[in-house]
């Protein structure tokens, strides 16, 4: 909504000095959202001066066409020339020349002189076309940024007007206004008028307010009036598509009338282009008092007037010459020969207001809201009226806005208004809403006293009737958006000031801060991202085969594996929830892959669906509306599936991007491993490695994490090739996946880091043959166990069967460092305590020394 600020000075008390940004700032305070400012004196700057054409020389062109060379006095007869610069002739009669042919010897015209500057940046200055010296432009309306206009020059007499040679032609068009455009929500229509911003200027500054449809005194309704019927009923709605229909005639209309310049002015300044004196007049209304008018021209009507809904296949050709073809939900004007206008919206083209009209019927009515939205949607049509009207217009003001109307056709078109007065339907009844004065302090936290929620809401317009406790406010009819207590709470806060409201910081909830397991979720998250792997966050919908391949390590032949089914899945084919984390997260691998990102390292922690033996889903039986019995609630209780978090991996590519002179690792089975492991050290869970199968993992590649107790808790490895290969994955892709809830459930509650030793380590190695079938972690542990307390590590290194090794037989390679927390070991210590180790493997294993 843009605002001329003279228009705004009428009824708000706007400083003779304040700039559009001094009254934005101040409608900011009121909740307006200030948008951008408008001065079209900024683009125009030079002399701009009213010239007349003293001479007129048309001279045919080789290229067919036919230039004026005109002399044009710029300056009263007998006045001396006072501009002075290159191109200013002293004498005041400058050499133009002109491709304009809409104006004659005496005419009085807009002449640019050299040194002006038009918008666009059109700079003028003395220049040599068709034979002459051309020192200055005739302009047209929108060379100057008047209009569209381009098919002449200006001719001031065809406007009206007759303003002294050597005029300032800025001053003459009021160029020098400025105007400010705020953003009005949806929700406060009545700040789409004049009337409205002046209003909330006077609320913002405190200063007084003017009314400007109080100026105006409409007069009774009669029965000479044209004839209205309102044939809606009830409407579609609910509610009648209209409830009031105001008609005035002005007879005797000028058809020459021009608009005059300050209305011109002021209309382009509020973002409307000017027409014709009839059209300008109601766009000056609407835009005055925010009631939008339609005018029709009388002597093309047919009959009476009648507000229906449309006729199926109706049809109508609207002002933008467009045929279009009704729907009976649409709320249409109609004569007696059928439809003349979409109500609301826009008018007919058959009873439009013409060059030649004389006769005018106004029409200034207020519809349903909901109506003119919908039809408005329905045949894609905005218009400044309907964007009043669907948003809600002050139904008080429909006979002083055609009164209004009328005056300024009788005093700008020389017409006589008709004594016949038409005012038909039941206005709707005011909102009348309850409020307990002391409700806004407890809303809003500030103290208003119940006096000062009297004044602003009376200050606003309301009617406040004293209630006992209550208080009973009447909505001023221009406010459809008062309808409940905190509407009006809502006020009080935005009249008596925002910057009123302290800003007070919530307290805090009492606490330790996070729980034990999410700060063990999240330090197990840092981790695995400080490893390098990206988290990712995944749908948690598969289908029943991904669950099946990537679900139990060890499913029972033949048994159904429980899993939730969705009952109105996105998809049928991801129609499960998941019970592993694997499938969607090697899906998002298998994605980054084929578009490019060849080495991936995912993980990602989430929870999955584990139904029992409990039934699934709600009761039906229950009623709607009432708490459930606790047999119910323990039912719906028993029903929801087991959700335990897991944590997730998946390795494809190499470790680190290749370089010059370097050629990275490929990731193997090593890597899910060790970020497995790394995730129960993360918590201080030391997980124990153990051969172990899957069915979706590589059969030899494959292990099982298992805690410190015995119990299995996840699957690391390389994936199974075959399936690698028919999900175009990359070979020997690596994932692992751990039931993190049961890591956590054995973790400490703090992890305490070992202190670290100022003294040496001793490092010493034992390769030992044992038989095919002894697994390694087996005989690592019991180095560790046999080692005793000052063994620091051991780590297998070497596994070799060949040559010096019996048939059935492989060598096992460790590395075993001791070190003492208090002292540097002496050989014979680490030797002693390495004796030790391989002594009890032998006796367990059968492990012999190499």
């Amino acid at each position: 909504m843009r605002i001329p600020l003279d228009w705004l000075r009428e009824f708000a008390q706007v400083p003779a000095d304040a700039t559009a940004e001094d009254v934005l700032a101040d409608l900011v305070t009121v909740g307006l959202e200030e948008e951008d400012v408008h001065r079209p004196s900024d683009e125009l700057t030079g002399p701009l001066v009213v010239g007349q054409v003293l001479t007129r020389e048309p001279e045919p062109q080789k290229n067919g066409k036919t230039i004026n060379w005109c002399s044009v006095r710029v300056v009263p007869e007998g006045a001396e020339q006072t501009l002075t610069g290159e191109g200013i002739d002293p004498s005041g009669v400058q050499g133009i020349v002109c491709g304009a042919h809409n104006f004659e010897v005496g005419d009085k015209v807009v002449v640019c002189l050299p040194g002006a500057v038009l918008p666009g940046d059109f700079r003028i200055s003395p220049r040599s076309t068709y034979g002459h010296v051309s020192a200055g432009m005739m302009a047209s309306a929108r060379e100057l940024g008047l209009g569209d206009d381009h098919d002449g020059i200006i001719v001031l007499g065809d406007m009206g007007l007759d303003p002294e040679v050597g005029t300032d032609v800025v001053d003459l068009f009021h160029l020098r206004e400025e105007a400010a455009e705020v953003n009005v929500t949806p929700d406060r229509s009545y700040a789409f008028s004049i009337r409205g911003i002046a209003r909330e200027y006077a609320h913002a500054t405190g200063t007084a307010f003017t009314d400007p449809a109080a100026a105006v005194t409409a007069p009774e309704a009669n029965d000479a009036g044209p004839a209205v019927t309102l044939a809606d009923g009830a409407g579609i709605y609910g509610v009648p598509g209209c409830d009031r229909f105001v008609a005035r005639v002005v007879e005797g209309i000028d058809p020459a009338a021009a608009t005059p310049p300050w209305m011109a002015a002021r209309l382009r300044l509020a973002g409307i282009r000017p027409h014709s004196l009839a059209v300008d007049v109601s766009n000056y209304v609407m835009w005055e008092l925010g009631q939008p008018l339609h005018f029709y021209d009388a002597d093309r009507l047919t009959g009476g007037i009648t507000v229906r809904r449309a006729a199926a296949g109706e049809t109508l050709r609207t002002l933008d010459d467009k045929e279009r073809t009704l729907d009976p939900e649409d709320l249409v004007i109609a004569d007696e020969s059928g439809a003349i206008g979409l109500a609301g919206v826009m008018g007919g083209a058959a009873t439009e207001v013409s060059e030649g009209t004389t006769r005018v019927l106004i029409e200034s009515a207020h519809f349903d809201a909901v109506s003119i939205a919908r039809t408005r949607r329905r045949h894609r049509l905005p218009s400044e009226a309907s964007k009043r009207n669907e948003r809600g217009v002050d139904w008080e003001i429909a006979d002083e806005a055609a009164e209004r109307a009328v005056q300024l056709l009788v005093e700008l078109a020389g017409g006589t208004p008709a004594q016949g007065v038409t005012d038909v339907g039941t206005r709707p009844e005011p909102v009348v809403v309850e409020l307990d004065p002391e409700y806004p302090a407890r809303r809003i936290g500030v103290d208003y006293p119940r006096e000062r929620v009297v004044e602003l809401l009376t200050g606003l317009g309301a009617s406040v009737e004293d209630a006992g406790d209550l208080l009973q406010v009447t909505a001023p009819t221009w406010r459809h958006d008062l309808r409940i207590p905190e509407d009006l709470v809502e006020e009080v806060a935005r009249l008596d000031g925002y910057a009123n409201i302290p800003s007070t910081l919530p307290v805090a909830p009492p606490g330790r801060g996070l729980t034990r397991a999410q700060v063990h979720r999240r330090r197990v998250a840092d981790t695995l991202a400080a490893a390098g792997l990206t988290e990712v966050l995944d749908y948690p919908f598969v289908s029943e085969g991904q669950n099946r391949l990537f679900g139990s390590a060890t499913p029972e032949e033949g048994a159904a594996q429980r899993m939730v089914r969705l009952a109105n899945p996105i998809s049928s084919e991801f129609g499960w929830m998941r019970t592993t984390l694997l499938p969607n997260l090697l899906e998002t691998v298998r994605r980054n892959v084929s578009r490019g990102f060849k080495d991936v390292a995912l993980f990602e922690v989430g929870a999955v669906f584990l139904p029992g033996d409990g039934a699934l889903g709600s009761p039906s039986n229950e009623p709607i509306g009432v708490k459930p019995s606790a047999e119910t609630l323990a039912e719906l209780d028993a029903g929801i599936p087991a959700q335990p978090r897991h944590v997730a991996g998946a390795f494809a590519g190499h470790e680190a991007a290749p370089g010059a002179g370097f050629a990275p690792r490929a990731f193997d089975w090593q890597d899910p491993i060790a970020a497995a492991l790394a995730v129960g050290r993360a918590v201080g869970v030391e997980l124990t490695v153990v051969q172990g199968t899957h069915q979706a993992f590589h059969p030899g590649r494959t292990a099982t994490l298992s805690l410190p107790d015995g119990t299995a808790v996840g699957v690391a490895g390389e994936l199974l090739p075959a399936w690698l290969e028919d999900a175009d994955m990359p070979a020997r892709t690596g994932a692992f996946e751990l039931d993190l809830d049961a890591v956590l459930a054995a973790a400490a509650d703090r992890v305490v880091a070992r202190p670290l030793s100022t003294y040496p380590a001793s490092q010493q190695d034992v390769a030992l043959v044992v038989a095919d079938d002894v697994v390694a972690g087996d005989v690592r542990a019991t180095l560790a166990e046999g080692a005793g307390e000052l063994l620091e590590e051991v780590a297998l290194f070497d596994v070799y069967a060949g040559k010096g090794v019996p048939e059935g037989h492989k060598s096992l390679a460790f590395s075993l460092r001791f070190r003492a927390p208090d002292r540097t070991l002496t050989a014979d210590e680490a030797s002693e305590a390495r004796e030790a180790a391989t002594a009890l493997a032998a006796e367990r294993h059968g492990a012999v020394q190499r």
